[in-house]
């Protein structure tokens, strides 16, 4: 993988370190496909990543788990999955698979998800983006675009070893908070009227013992009951500082070993954190370390299972749901994923739930027996013609986006970004003027159902 060269380090201000075809800005689920995609098109690809890994919030925000697979059924306990997203998502699905790291179908609530290996994810994207010979920076932020007859030229980038620009024809913003579109002074909204939902803090137990574990949970990984009662009554006594009482527990493909989705973060007068803000994020984490410790310390004491757990592992970063999303040529609305709406431009598939986790209480509408189709527009910022988005930041309403989010989705954003990046240079458009038939066709042909 390609690093900073000797020049890089004593470059001065306006220094290129190389051109290429496609920059990638962010190595999540989104980045990861957009930047393997690019390359297989035999497109010069680099990627951008401000962490030393890939895997975004599924890896350092440890959400552990890809959701948006699965078809959402009713008399779940009697269904077989139904898989409705395939191409890269598939494909990256695969991979992890066949490295053993992810575990067959688990419910979750009226759907199924797969939780994965968040090492070996970083294994397989590594691999994959070698593969296809994809130019990696990671440890390198993104801080500035140049703007040169009304089309984006090149992005300023900054690491230890100091400054220096990367000049491109098209740029693909996968950063999740839509970083690299606010710095090129692009339109974006921020959650709903500011409000955004809330970030977590995920962690991993081991030693749990698996039989207590299921005696008492079942085969679902949304929690029962009944131990939503045990974590309200706890919280009102003043004996456990556990505020959200609708906790999520998964197994892993460690024998063991579950991920946790429990913590609920806030400032620390009860108030929303801005997390792109780095004074709440930095509360965020410190608070969410604290929380992490406190659930496992309710479980500990008070869940079958978990006596003799043992907390091994929290994400490197809070995990974050939702910050800036960019203005788009369209619009994914509520009305739209609600009634399971299908577009002619449609490029990932999803019947994941509007999964609300905002304010005090989480709220889940499931998309029953249908899916809804994002359209490739939401990706298209206004006022430009070669900058793209792939990931949550596509311009989507609040509770729209939290379906959209998700990991699966995720990947089939930054396939179809990448394909229309081909498109758009090979025959000179913009992104908005990319044929959305050929597009689709294209993706049809790399695997995914539409």
């Amino acid at each position: 993988m390609q690093g900073w060269n000797e020049r890089a380090l004593i470059c001065e201000e306006g220094t290129v370190l190389r051109e290429a075809d496609v920059v990638v800005c962010g190595a999540g689920p989104a980045g990861v496909a957009a930047a393997t995609v690019c390359a297989r098109q035999g497109l010069d690809t680099l990627l951008v990543e401000k962490n030393g890994f890939c895997g975004g919030a599924a890896v350092a925000g440890l959400s552990g788990t890809i959701c948006g697979l699965y078809l959402t059924q009713n008399d779940i306990h009697n269904a077989t999955p139904k898989q409705i997203v395939f191409g890269f998502a598939e494909e990256f699905r695969t991979r992890l698979s066949k490295k053993h790291g992810l575990t067959e179908p688990q419910i979750y609530g009226n759907t199924h998800v797969v939780t994965f290996d968040p090492l070996i994810w970083r294994e397989a994207a590594d691999d994959m983006l070698e593969e296809a010979g994809v130019s990696c920076l990671y440890h390198t932020l993104v801080t500035g675009v140049v703007k040169e007859q009304g089309h984006y030229s090149a992005i300023r980038l900054e690491s230890s070893a100091g400054h220096t620009l990367v000049k491109a024809k098209a740029f693909i913003d996968a950063t999740g908070d839509a970083a690299l579109a606010a710095q090129a002074g692009l339109p974006y909204t921020y959650g709903d009227n500011g409000a955004i939902q809330n970030p977590t803090m995920m962690f991993r137990l081991c030693d749990v013992d698996e039989e207590g574990f299921y005696g008492y949970f079942g085969s679902d990984t949304i929690c029962p009951d009944d131990l939503t009662q045990k974590l309200q009554a706890a919280f009102k006594d003043g004996s456990y500082t556990t505020p959200r009482d609708r906790v999520w527990v998964f197994p892993t493909p460690q024998h063991s070993v579950f991920l946790m989705n429990c913590t609920q973060l806030a400032g620390q007068n009860g108030e929303m954190l801005n997390v792109i803000d780095p004074k709440d994020r930095t509360w965020g984490e410190i608070s969410g370390r604290r929380a992490a410790r406190e659930y496992h310390r309710f479980f500990k004491d008070n869940v079958p299972g978990f006596e003799q757990s043992q907390l091994i592992d929290m994400s490197p970063e809070v995990g974050v749901r939702q910050t800036r999303t960019i203005s788009g040529e369209s619009r994914l609305t509520n009305d739209h994923v609600a009634q399971c709406a299908k577009a002619k431009d449609g490029i990932a598939r999803s019947s994941w739930p509007i999964e609300l986790h905002a304010g005090e209480v989480s709220k889940l509408h499931w998309l029953i027996d249908d899916y809804y189709e994002v359209p490739y527009a939401t990706l298209v910022p206004k006022e430009t013609d070669n900058l793209i988005v792939a990931g949550r930041s596509l311009c989507a309403e609040h509770e729209a986006l939290a379906s959209a989010r998700v990991t699966a989705q995720c990947f089939e954003y930054g396939h179809a970004a990448a394909v229309a990046t081909a498109l758009m240079l090979k025959q000179g458009l913009s992104y908005r003027d990319v044929d959305t038939d050929e597009l689709r066709a294209r993706m049809i042909d790399n695997g995914s159902a539409l």
